[in-house]
């Protein structure tokens, strides 16, 4: 199928090594990889394909490091999160990467929320970000700021009105901290107004869970009807964060396509 045929840009998260290939590879005309350790603090290395990557027509989305915490009160965690956000959204729009994803971070059971979402003001305030911030909400954790959207307005009330903060939705994440998807994606914009971009998940575990365990669209525990009316409603680009490599993803963008998206 061509790529121009789908309405909506459907790809996958993808191997950094050669992440072109890694969408052809998937039939896939949308391509979201880390640019460095997610488990780690590293500063992103210039890529030798940048050229390529700013000149394909391929949309690239940047995945922040897991451990990116900027609504943390711990100074050790903050600063660095604050830092290598940054430092991630540089190398990004050097790639000309559509936006950089962020999880919305988590405090304590000690601390306050409103002490998170005010760290979250001041980093945005101070970012010099060059791409999108895309905010994407989170399975489990009580103390996350993102993972309810109760917590999302909350957040979104600190922060929204800046115009390089955008928003990721994440199906297994809605399902696994309880939001029915039946009325996400029009609970989500009343909140923030906008959906930059879907994370389309089936998830391994039931509604309410709390665990974030992606599963292949079809093989988990969210109806695939509920699952495909989220990316139709949302109307966004599609990122499709599942197992079984190449071969698994492709099968779930065709998924989405024969769906008529």
């Amino acid at each position: 199928m061509s790529r121009q045929s789908s309405r909506l840009r459907i790809g996958a998260h993808v191997d950094s090594v050669n992440p072109l290939a890694e969408a052809e590879a998937r039939g896939a005309d949308l391509a979201q990889f880390f640019l460095s350790d997610p488990q780690g603090w590293r500063k992103p290395v210039p890529r030798e394909d940048a050229a390529e990557l700013r000149a394909t027509d391929i949309a690239i989305y940047i995945h922040a490091p897991y451990l990116v915490n900027v609504a943390s009160a711990n100074n050790r965690i903050r600063i660095p999160s604050r830092k290598i956000l940054d430092q991630h959204a540089t190398a990004a729009a050097d790639i000309g990467a559509k936006g950089l994803i962020v999880h919305g971070g988590h405090l304590t059971a000690e601390e306050d929320a409103a002490e998170g979402i005010l760290n979250w003001r001041k980093t945005v305030q101070r970012m010099v970000a060059a791409v999108p911030i895309l905010v994407e909400n989170t399975a489990g954790g009580e103390n996350a700021l993102a993972r309810r959207l109760d917590g999302l307005a909350r957040l979104w009330d600190a922060i929204g009105s800046d115009s390089r903060i955008g928003f990721c939705l994440d199906t297994c994440h809605a399902h696994a901290a309880g939001e029915d998807l039946d009325s996400l994606v029009e609970r989500v914009l009343a909140i923030t107004g906008r959906i930059d971009l879907v994370h389309a998940n089936d998830s391994k575990d039931a509604f309410g869970s709390n665990r974030d365990r992606h599963q292949n669209l079809g093989a988990g525990r969210i109806e695939p009807g509920a699952l495909v009316s989220v990316v139709a409603a949302a109307g966004a680009p599609v990122v499709c964060e599942t197992p079984g490599g190449a071969a698994g993803q492709a099968a779930d963008i065709t998924m989405l396509r024969d769906a008529g998206l």
